[in-house]
């Protein structure tokens, strides 16, 4: 039995446990989904090590519904919040938006929702949340370098699902302002973060929007060039978002080409503890650059 199944196999057990345990009251189940974290961080280092994008795809759905489980048990535990948000859009992103977007989109709102239950703790941001772009924005200020997993994950998981929305679906877009806000707060407390994750994420928003709707091709470029200095270009993802979004807007194609052939032809290992994000991106850098007649 691989590792990864053997996490699998426990977790069911701990789920059986965790319905014997609800009846003999909530601080017993709580107690026993927060003893299993140790577990879930070794879960995590197999998945990202695992190279066979197939078997670690096959696996996700289970791992979902258990997280499910857990915040069924423990509905305030903010690690596991931000797991389930990181997992659920993780599965979206890489396994449904380029074949099933309506599940694709309830997967990110359901994973913005986990990750905004984590910052609404916050009781200035609990208040601003619903008031002006200004008050939502002096707000972030509340945050530190602590709370940049929560705050990314809130900013991608929502991005992501207004990017899916239907176009007359203006709810979803007066929503940008505050997407960008907690995206320039990430900025300023850790670019860093996760490979420089953040200056993607901006390089792809900035280079997917027209000109005339806020779009800027060259600070997109800037973005990307970020990323790609703060992951030393190992983080094969990111050259993914720059061909699709990026060369796609400029209409480059030759750079088109060039970037997502540099990933289909990196080697393995690049980067050992993220085999599987790599893996994943150069599967799907073949699948795009076999449409590319259909961008230029």
């Amino acid at each position: 039995m691989d590792m990864i199944a053997r996490f699998q196999f426990k977790w069911i057990l701990l789920l059986v446990s965790i319905g014997l345990l609800a009846g003999c009251g909530n601080m017993r189940a709580k107690m026993t989904v927060s003893s299993m974290r140790p577990i879930m961080d070794k879960m995590n280092i197999a998945v990202n090590k695992n190279s066979d994008v197939e078997l670690v795809k096959d696996a996700m759905p289970a791992s979902l519904v258990q997280m499910d489980g857990f915040l069924e048990a423990d509905p305030e535990n903010e690690d596991l919040l931000l797991r389930a948000a990181e997992a659920n859009g993780g599965y979206a992103f890489l396994f449904l938006m380029d074949t099933d977007k309506p599940r694709a989109r309830k997967l990110y709102q359901k994973s913005k929702d986990y990750a905004l239950r984590v910052l609404l703790k916050n009781s200035d941001f609990q208040e601003a949340f619903t008031k002006s772009e200004d008050e939502f924005t002096s707000a972030l200020k509340t945050f530190d370098k602590d709370d940049v997993r929560a705050l990314f994950l809130a900013a991608n998981n929502w991005l992501s699902w207004i990017g899916l929305s239907h176009a007359d679906d203006t709810k979803a877009l007066t929503d940008l302002p505050k997407v960008e806000a907690i995206m320039n707060r990430v900025v300023e407390l850790d670019d860093t973060f996760n490979y420089g994750c953040v200056h993607a994420m901006l390089g792809s928003y900035l280079a997917s929007r027209p000109v005339m709707l806020g779009g800027n091709p060259k600070e997109a470029d800037w973005h990307f060039k970020q990323a790609f200095e703060i992951s030393d270009s190992k983080y094969l993802m990111w050259k993914y978002l720059y061909a699709k979004f990026y060369a796609v807007q400029i209409q480059d194609q030759e750079l088109f080409v060039k970037t997502l052939q540099e990933v289909i032809s990196s080697p393995e290992n690049l980067l050992p503890e993220k085999n599987f994000v790599n893996e994943a991106a150069r599967m799907k850098s073949k699948a795009l650059l076999a449409e590319v007649d259909e961008f230029f």
